[in-house]
């Protein structure tokens, strides 16, 4: 902070102490005025902005430490030095706990003052810098966002703003590629802990072994190629969110590990005998059926009602077409960018194609498409023949019987609408009896 920007009020009775500071500060470089009593005071703090005030205690009317209550609820980021002739444990105790920032007794030491005066400055552009840190973080945070205007997505984001800024234990469900990350990333960035880590494990991607390292460190020599002391992800998360991938997947022995230190959020490490606290919230993912895990005793029954305490379902990508074109334009906008290579948006027939194709591996492989898309692409506008998907599309037609075609396309209008039967039947310009015929007559299920 510059010093010709920092302003130093001096409320104190005496005129030789507001004249002498004032001075000294002025003569320092600082922008300084003085005030003879608190209401003084109280009215230069409403007109001008002040960085530090030096207040006295002993003053007629409202004495300083009446003041220091008066000015932390009308500026709680003002740096206040309380000042007296008459020093006591108990009025300095009393101050510090009011908020003020120090105390210091007359006659004033100058170079104790211009230590204090330093040691105020370097704490508010501490304060400063962590504000904009913040600001960037939340800046950051926000670019991530879930890219969705179906009803279905809109629903997931109803639930993610509810739970975010409960501590609540969180399960997404749902195929893989459908974002499960993306949104236990959300949720942390909604909810108190977003200024902590989010640490994510990929639990089925690491043996038990190895896995059991990553989520707890180990102590230098736990092991062979252990040569020195690790932290686990679980230590890491500290303060903020542990994602836990693909859940389903994990030994007996490690569901076991995992129980206790989410009922106790203390653990050791591989190796060690110290006893290590952790306040994280958990979030967790998985594609498998836990519940036919449970019965079949693949999964703890107890882990599954610890970690199965808010669902939020993810619906796969053919269940909410509508929402198609508008990643497919997301996705665009991002590799063009990241590649230099500027496209206008998609022909009307590779669009069709897009929207046409079932995706089975979800929102990743659109992205990927869209991506070698952006690759391959000669043209300002994508085209059919640069998507990925155009042969394994025209494969998706069973049979060229109208029958079959019917079934297509009411199976289509059904997953874009979420089977909503009112929505369904208005699009198709039938009644909704003779949706239901159908619907009996073709099999359709939902989710199918």
């Amino acid at each position: 902070m510059d010093k010709r920007d920092t302003g130093i009020l001096v409320v104190d009775d005496e005129l030789i102490v507001r004249e002498s500071l004032t001075k000294w500060f002025r003569e320092d470089g600082f922008r300084s005025e003085a005030a003879e009593n608190a209401a003084a005071a109280l009215r230069k703090l409403q007109n001008s902005n002040w960085d530090i005030a030096l207040v006295d205690i002993k003053m007629p009317g409202m004495d300083g430490i009446e003041l220091l209550q008066r000015v932390k609820e009308l500026k709680p980021d003002l740096f206040v030095i309380i000042i007296t002739a008459f020093a006591s444990v108990d009025t300095a105790v009393k101050a510090l706990k009011l908020g003020a920032h120090d105390y210091i007794t007359k006659p004033i030491d100058p170079d104790y003052l211009d230590h204090l005066i330093s040691k105020a400055l370097n704490e508010r552009n501490l304060l400063r810098e962590n504000l904009k840190l913040k600001d960037v973080v939340s800046e950051l945070s926000e670019q991530d966002e879930i890219i969705g205007e179906s009803p279905e997505m809109q629903h997931v984001m109803e639930l993610v703003k509810t739970v975010a800024p409960t501590d609540t234990t969180v399960m997404i469900r749902g195929e893989s590629g459908t974002g499960k990350e993306l949104v236990a990333r959300a949720i942390h960035n909604h909810s108190t802990r977003k200024f902590f880590p989010i640490v994510t494990v990929n639990c089925g991607a690491l043996t038990e072994t190895l896995l059991e390292s990553e989520l707890f460190g180990h102590e230098k020599g736990a092991f062979t190629g252990a040569q020195y002391r690790r932290k686990g992800k679980v230590e890491l998360a500290d303060g903020g969110t542990l994602f836990l991938d693909e859940i389903g997947n994990i030994s007996p022995k490690t569901q076991m590990d995992l129980l206790r230190v989410i009922e106790t959020k203390q653990f050791m490490r591989v190796g060690g005998s110290e006893i290590i606290r952790s306040d994280f919230r958990i979030i967790c993912a998985t594609n498998r059926d836990l519940e036919v895990a449970v019965k079949d005793g693949s999964f703890r029954e107890d882990l599954y009602y610890r970690l199965n305490v808010f669902t939020i379902p993810l619906p796969p990508l053919r269940a909410r077409k509508g929402d198609v074109a508008k990643l497919a334009h997301y996705f665009l906008e991002k590799y063009s960018k990241a590649m230099g290579k500027p496209k206008h948006g998609f022909t009307t027939e590779a669009m069709h194609t897009l929207k046409a194709y079932d995706w089975p591996g979800n929102v990743r492989e659109l992205e990927n498409a869209v991506e070698r898309a952006v690759v391959i692409s000669a043209c300002p506008t994508i085209e059919k023949h640069d998507l990925p998907v155009q042969t394994r599309s025209t494969q998706q037609a069973n049979g060229k019987r109208l029958e079959d075609i019917e079934k297509k396309h009411i199976e289509e209008i059904l997953h874009e609408t979420g089977w909503n039967i009112s929505r369904s039947a208005a699009i198709l310009d039938i009644d909704r009896v003779t949706l239901y015929h159908k619907i009996e007559k073709f099999g359709l299920k939902r989710n199918q």
